[in-house]
């Protein structure tokens, strides 16, 4: 198809960048070019910033509960046009048809969830200790709200940032990723039609150390929320520091899923895969490292290999009925298969798959499963963000609690037990932000997806997600208290 060229959405007004740079789109199925967007400068950076600035006093001063109305019309005009919003998922970052049409619906339903917000968040009203004086905690917008996106769930990720930072009153800058920014910008159209006030969403598109840098350093910005790898992460942490800016960061992991003896097989091998090919494997909170008790590690490996076998894999544009789609990118692919070999080499063996998809078009790896792995391995310490899995065996719960937690990331974790006590021991000895019991790995709304140690700082969703746009202002309010 010939490539569309779009641009950018900067104080309610779609612009080309200042000096006419641009970037290309490319579908991972194919590697064709399919779109064209503006490559943003500082100064287009600055425009976009100055832009909500400007307007975000007047939005803070409207009642929440007409700021959500905006948000509840853009959730029904995402639901008004699904299929057209997946394409467009599916073209730029390569997942399956169907999980992008989730995508679409699961951003509306979160959008519509933040606005429901808007009579709920409380400030508070606490005791003096004099006489003649009330003591108020009012809940206030942080500001201008920038929010820098990967590109593995790009639309909505983009929904966890803007929805809760509207709500609250905040306007907001957003940067897609440069691997998958059309549908930010498609968005952008929607936010136009239902009329949100000029300068309240921005979108500037363009790479990381230029436009992500641009905003991440930006004196007006108050809080920088951002979503991708540990390194990016911290980079971002230090350029918003110059300016004592809040930072929200949702980083890496490194997942361990924990099947006890006791454990329903099949509930835990189909839920480990379930938790593996989504997104083709491109997720923070996937399972990236298995331990099986020893009792029962071969049944449990033999039904897993059996699964991972089955996966059925392509272009999700030409092909229905797809398990997952390809990778983003070729060194997406080719860091996969550095990991794959590296452990083979140090004594892994593979059991299926092992290799990229060299007989496809586009950026495809084959579903992994590897055994006679080692903790001091790095396919079982460093981020994998694809379909393998290796493998482990353990023997006692206290050593596999001990390697679960020997990891610098500390996003999710799992574990398959029929057993209460080891249930609740698990719930208080795994050190991760979120743990599984007897069910894949995949958030809710209403809950808090938060990680410990290098998985990031803050985090998003359900009211605990919600402050993290909000600031605190103390008031100490004296009166004479002779009226009468």
């Amino acid at each position: 198809m010939d490539k569309t060229n779009y641009f950018m959405y900067i104080n309610g007004e779609f612009v080309s960048a200042e000096h006419g740079e641009s970037m290309l789109v490319y579908n991972p199925a194919t590697e064709k070019v399919i779109a064209e967007v503006p490559s943003a400068t500082p100064s287009d950076v600055n425009r976009a910033v100055q832009a909500a600035t400007l307007a975000q006093a007047a939005w803070a001063k409207t009642p929440a509960i007409e700021r959500a109305q905006f948000l509840k019309q853009i959730a029904n005009n995402l639901r008004a046009q699904p299929d057209d919003l997946a394409h467009i998922v599916t073209e730029e970052q390569g997942k399956t048809l169907s999980l992008a049409r989730d995508e679409v619906l699961l951003t509306a339903d979160y959008i519509e969830y933040m606005a429901e917000w808007a009579r709920r968040y409380e400030g508070e009203i606490i005791q003096s200790d004099r006489r003649n004086e009330n003591l108020f905690i009012f809940k206030q917008p942080v500001g201008v709200v920038a929010g820098i996106l990967p590109w593995n769930f790009p639309l909505f990720l983009m929904a966890r940032k803007m929805a809760p930072a509207l709500v609250t009153g905040n306007a907001v800058v957003i940067k897609p990723s440069e691997d998958a920014p059309i549908n930010s910008l498609e968005f952008a159209k929607i936010v136009d039609q239902v009329g949100v006030p000029k300068g309240i969403f921005n979108v500037v598109t363009g790479d990381g150390p230029v436009t992500g840098a641009a905003l991440a350093s930006h004196p007006q910005v108050g809080l920088v929320s951002f979503t991708g790898s540990y390194e990016a992460g911290s980079s971002v942490m230090k350029m918003a520091a110059k300016n004592i800016a809040r930072v929200s960061l949702e980083l890496g992991g490194k997942a361990p899923a924990i099947v006890m003896k006791d454990a329903n097989l099949d509930l835990a091998v189909d839920s480990i895969v379930k938790s593996r090919i989504i997104n083709t494997g491109q997720a923070c909170n996937c399972a990236e490292r298995i331990y099986v008790h020893q009792s029962i590690e071969e049944e449990f490996t033999r039904n897993l290999v059996r699964r991972m076998e089955q996966i059925r894999f392509g272009d999700p544009l030409q092909e229905s009925g797809l398990d997952m789609g390809p990778l983003i990118n070729k060194e997406a692919v080719q860091s996969i298969d550095e990991k794959v070999q590296d452990a083979v080499h140090k004594g892994a063996k593979v059991l299926t798959g092992g290799h990229p998809a060299v007989q496809m078009m586009g950026c495809h790896y084959e579903p992994t499963v590897l055994v006679d792995v080692t903790q001091d391995m790095p396919i079982m310490r460093q981020e994998i963000f694809g379909p393998v899995l290796p493998v482990m065996k353990f023997e006692t719960f206290d050593e596999v609690i001990a390697l679960a937690n020997d990891c610098e990331y500390g996003l999710t974790s799992s574990i398959y037990t029929k057993n209460l006590d080891i249930a609740m021991r698990a719930c208080n000895e795994l050190k991760f932000g979120e743990t599984y019991i007897n069910r894949e790995n995949f958030e809710t709304i209403q809950g808090f997806h938060a990680g410990w140690r290098r998985s990031g700082i803050g985090g998003d969703d359900g009211k605990h997600g919600l402050e993290e746009f909000l600031q605190t202002h103390i008031v100490y309010l004296m009166y004479d208290g002779t009226a009468n």
